[in-house]
């Protein structure tokens, strides 16, 4: 850290009203070697802007999800000249936004005219729930709507007929197999993409600075590989599923399926030296099918003899 002037000073309880940590955890910081000890000052410690940019930094790299272990090993990683700016950067870069939309606000009136015109209180609760609306502070009648494309497409689902009960249960449904998809995408990308990134030590600005490039270059990609698939999938089943509704799908005619038979090394080649490896297959089909008709003859005739023979006894 670096010299600050003497003037900047600040008792413990004023840094903790400062930076919104409570002087426990300011405490707790010092423990951990992540915080640096004040400086005395006679009888009393005194802190300076420099403890309180830290417990900022340390803030906001809690609320990214870093735990305390990671944070103090960057923290003494720029404590030694190495610099916390790319690591950063591609914090910033990971948490920025992956899609175009903006976000925009909706009155509880707008949304009640676009859904049906009549209030449904437990329609907004699970549209809360799943983040597609979001309350204004302060304001019980305003809403904050994070993806205006995701509201337009329950609106639309809803004027076709779609209750919105069904609407949030699909919803629930689409996010889980979702999320799943993303999960493996960033899984494959961290195989094959950031494993040099990912050590145990954090990378270094240059590698930080790389990584943030990649990032930006893969955030595309993820969509644009779900878009053509969803298309190709719905190309397909949508297809399906109408001719299955129309009855145009005719069940498969089963004289046309085949099956392997195993046949022992000796018969095969015996029938080849009989009719040629070409006809091989043709003559066992055809021998088989005598077969069959065969038995089906002895039974034909085995029958009809009992028949006979019932109708003699007296």
């Amino acid at each position: 850290m670096e010299d600050e002037p003497a003037g900047v000073a600040y008792r413990i309880e004023d840094l903790a009203h400062r930076s919104g940590a409570t002087v426990r955890t300011i405490r707790a910081y010092q423990d951990r070697g992540l915080l640096p000890r004040p400086e005395r000052r006679g009888r009393a410690n005194v802190y300076s802007d420099a403890h309180l940019a830290r417990l900022r930094q340390i803030a906001d790299l809690l609320d990214r999800g870093y735990t305390l272990a990671s944070i103090k090993e960057l923290l003494e990683a720029w404590d030694a000249g190495r610099g916390l700016g790319g690591v950063l950067g591609l914090v910033a870069e990971v948490d920025g936004p992956w899609t175009d939309e903006e976000a925009v606000r909706i009155s509880r009136a707008e949304l009640e005219e676009r859904f049906g015109g009549s209030p449904d209180d437990t329609a907004v609760a699970d549209a809360v729930e799943l983040g597609v609306l979001e309350y204004v502070p302060g304001s019980e009648d305003m809403f904050l709507v994070p993806s205006p494309q995701e509201l337009a497409v329950a609106a639309e689902l809803y004027e076709a007929g779609v209750p919105l009960s069904a609407i949030s249960g699909h919803l629930r449904e689409l996010r889980g197999q979702v999320e799943h998809i993303a999960s493996r995408f960033l899984e494959f990308t961290s195989e094959h993409v950031f494993a040099r990134y990912l050590g145990e030590h954090p990378p270094t600005d240059a590698d930080a600075a790389e990584a943030a490039a990649l990032v930006r270059r893969m955030r595309p990609l993820a969509r644009q590989t779900v878009d053509a698939e969803l298309a190709r999938a719905m190309r397909l089943f949508a297809n399906l599923h109408l001719r299955r509704h129309l009855g145009a799908e005719q069940p498969p005619d089963r004289a046309d399926e085949t099956r392997s038979v195993a046949v022992p090394a000796e018969t095969m080649a015996a029938v080849e030296r009989l009719v040629g490896s070409e006809k091989a297959a043709e003559f066992i089909a055809l021998a088989a099918e005598r077969e069959v008709r065969a038995r089906a003859m002895d039974t034909l005739a085995a029958n009809h003899t009992k028949e006979a023979t019932v109708d003699k006894i007296p």
